[in-house]
């Protein structure tokens, strides 16, 4: 390895790091990850924190970048692939299609960012009503994140054009669940 900040901590790889982090997300409890992984959970605590510091430390965004490539790939971790959370054939079924359509994927993220604006936690409401849990959710917004990359301008554009389409009419479902906007009855 030619960048020092890619060094194990405490046996504790990247990807190890960035897998325990999904896995966590998904609703896993850390112990029993750990012990899956061979590791004390005070050992992945404190890797941890060094992981969260060699982050902010790498000017050249290598380590982040790495960490969102091995979580998005939390499901091929050799000694944690295994290790899954319960999910109801509902979410199952929304997981494959927000892995397959990205108008499914871009409506659940308008959708969460919304629920946010209304203060509803955005990840647990799609949690309740699509059966798809946080680490999943980052898991698929990981694999539609290369594509930006390397897709052209307008096509970017279309895709966030229709997650904003989507974030603004699940807007107008929050506000009319919660009773209107503050300002709905105020006449100019």
């Amino acid at each position: 390895m030619s960048n020092p900040l890619l060094e194990p901590i405490h046996g504790v790889s990247l990807q190890d790091y960035s897998t325990i982090t999904a896995k966590i997300a998904s609703g896993l409890d850390v112990k029993e990850i750990c012990k899956a992984l061979g590791i004390e959970p005070a050992i992945f605590e404190e890797a941890s924190a060094i992981w969260v510091t060699r982050m902010q430390e790498d000017s050249t965004w290598e380590v982040t970048t790495l960490f969102g490539k091995y979580f998005g790939e939390a499901d091929q971790h050799p000694k944690l692939s295994g290790l899954q959370a319960e999910v109801s054939e509902e979410g199952k079924a929304n997981l494959e299609n927000m892995r397959t359509d990205r108008y499914f994927y871009e409506e659940l993220n308008g959708a969460r960012q919304s629920a946010y604006e209304y203060g509803i936690d955005g990840a647990q409401w799609i949690q309740d009503n699509f059966g798809i849990n946080l680490g999943d959710f980052q898991s698929v917004a990981m694999q539609w994140m290369p594509s930006e990359s390397v897709d052209d301008y307008e096509t970017i554009k279309h895709y966030l054009d229709y997650r904003e389409q989507k974030q603004k009419e699940y807007a107008v479902k929050f506000a009319e669940e919660q009773g209107g906007n503050v300002a709905d009855d105020v006449e100019f």
